[in-house]
């Protein structure tokens, strides 16, 4: 157990997810299902993630939700941003889906309620990151919002880093924060092909515990300190255990610091 504390240090956690009262059991359990993982909490709701984080002390987290479909864009959308209303301490992202008709009409509304960014899961919506449906929501935010994007899984073909790197190339004022250190499970191309660039960040959320300290290491150096943020993936995982992974690396306090809280508020200018 590491000698510090989660308490001494300024958190932000930049990958949460929530979902309405009526589906948020099913839709937990729907994403346990898919990558066939118990998940921590077995109910995503609001209430459950400020419990969480105030474990930790976290003041902000970053919370949004994925549109399977095109028709639950607008009503996820509507969700997330009364949430948002409710509690201050949320920075909501918005939904978009490929297939959505209206892109920049949604991405204007939403940015007019007050959204931070778009969020997209390519292995849950079926739509590989360089197909020409997500280009479309590519051109309506660069340069707009930042995208927050699912990076990485080896049983599919819609997320691996290659097409991200080919993304940033064709948008390069495009702002990415790609998930999982780069890539779930593909870090190993994530390494190879992610470069460090002003426009792209990356989280920490569902990577520490699937690696060892020292493949860990090799990646916060990789992209650099200054553009790793903590993230949590709730309620995937638990807030204070994913602290402690990120205790266990060793790293010093001022890289704490910066990925705990310091690189999201520069990225997001909170």
């Amino acid at each position: 157990m590491s000698t510090l504390n989660a308490k001494d240090f300024e958190i932000i956690d930049m990958h949460a997810h929530i979902f309405p009262h009526k589906i948020s059991e099913k839709a937990t359990h729907s994403v346990g299902d898919f990558y066939d993982i118990k998940m921590f909490y077995a109910i995503g709701e609001s209430e459950g993630l400020l419990q969480a984080e105030r474990e930790i002390g976290a003041k902000k987290m970053l919370v949004c939700s994925v549109a399977t479909t095109a028709k639950q864009v607008t009503s996820i959308n509507d969700f997330i941003a009364a949430e948002c209303n409710a509690h201050p301490e949320f920075i909501g992202f918005a939904a978009l889906h490929g297939d959505y008709e209206n892109i920049a009409e949604e991405v204007d509304r939403v940015i007019g309620m007050g959204m931070k960014g778009i969020k997209l899961h390519p292995d849950f919506q079926r739509t590989a990151i360089d197909d020409p449906k997500a280009y479309r929501i590519y051109e309506a935010i660069e340069g707009r919002l930042p995208l927050l994007i699912h990076m990485g899984d080896y049983r599919h073909d819609f997320s691996h880093p290659t097409m991200l790197a080919q993304v940033m190339k064709d948008f390069p004022k495009l702002q990415v924060i790609a998930s999982h250190l780069g890539g779930y499970g593909a870090w190993d191309e994530a390494e190879a092909v992610l470069h460090p660039v002003e426009q792209m960040m990356v989280d920490t959320s569902s990577s520490l515990s699937f690696m060892s300290k020292e493949r860990a290491l090799r990646l916060i150096h990789h992209y650099g300190v200054e553009r790793c943020m903590f993230g949590t993936d709730f309620p995937m995982w638990s807030p204070a255990e994913e602290v402690e992974h990120h205790f266990a690396l060793g790293l010093t306090e001022d890289a704490y610091r910066k990925i705990f809280a310091e690189n999201a508020k520069r990225f997001m200018k909170l």
